[in-house]
């Protein structure tokens, strides 16, 4: 992706002897004349990859919290503004567990999707097996600039959103934490429901959704098109949920499935 957008790429492995530092940045002491100069991280970069995110501690994790909120990054009493674009995106291997760490719920939240990738199909792996097989991997060619993207994105943000579609959107994210109040039967299940985060990547994510498919207005279906990758890790289930082996999703098509579409 950063090949073909034409912007800068970094990854990082996350693993349990890592340092915010190396995230960051630090202060390198000058001998010449005593001064100490910042040296930047990996974090200044467009597109950033926190490989196995879950295999560094928590005060590792949380160094990412300035920079994906506040698109900045201190190092010492100075604050640096990182690159326009600026996306983080990080996995999780969820099968092995061992040694690794959950991530803070501040962290999570500030990822705007989670999604779920099954194995791929017949024909997905055979097409993964043609391109990746071969002696030669394939390289992605430039398509765009990131000039160009910041001219897609306001486009995006231009695309009509009607009062009944936010409406709608609170709706959904109060469901989660007041489920009483919409008649649904989650007592116990849930422990704590989506942040405001929640409503604002809705409306947003559902803005990209239809810019997507060349509409400039967005409807109740964009909404329900992300409305699972959007809150699956902002809902914290009870212990009761886990022991009923309730997952998020499921939580989540209920919430759809009692609220009115407008």
């Amino acid at each position: 992706m950063a090949s073909a957008l034409q912007g800068s790429f970094q990854r990082v492995q996350f693993t349990p002897d890592l340092l915010p530092a190396d995230l960051t940045g630090t202060l390198v002491y000058n001998q010449k004349d005593g001064s100490f100069l910042p040296r930047k991280g990996p974090l200044f970069a467009n597109f950033v990859l926190a490989d196995e995110i879950n295999r560094a501690p928590a005060k590792v994790q949380s160094a990412l919290l300035e920079a994906m909120q506040e698109k900045q990054v201190t190092i010492g009493d100075t604050s640096y503004a990182l690159p326009a674009p600026f996306l983080v995106l990080a996995t999780q291997n969820p099968i092995e567990q061992e040694g690794t760490y959950p991530l803070p719920e501040a962290q999570v939240d500030r990822f705007m999707l989670k999604l779920k990738i099954d194995y791929p199909s017949p024909d997905e792996e055979r097409a993964i097996l043609d391109r990746m097989g071969g002696a030669q991997q394939p390289q992605a060619s430039p398509v765009i600039e990131l000039d160009q993207l910041a001219g897609a994105r306001a486009a995006m943000h231009a695309i009509y959103v009607d009062d009944k579609i936010k409406d709608y959107a609170v709706r959904l994210v109060h469901a989660t934490r007041r489920p009483r109040e919409y008649r649904l039967d989650l007592e116990g299940l849930v422990q704590y429901g989506a942040s405001p985060r929640a409503t604002l990547c809705l409306v947003g994510a559902g803005r990209a959704h239809a810019f997507l498919r060349g509409r400039g207005f967005v409807t109740p279906e964009d909404i329900k098109a992300i409305g699972a990758d959007v809150l699956r890790h902002r809902l914290i289930l009870s212990f009761e949920a886990e022991a009923e082996s309730v997952t998020q999703d499921e939580v989540i098509q209920r919430v759809f499935d009692a609220v009115e579409v407008p």
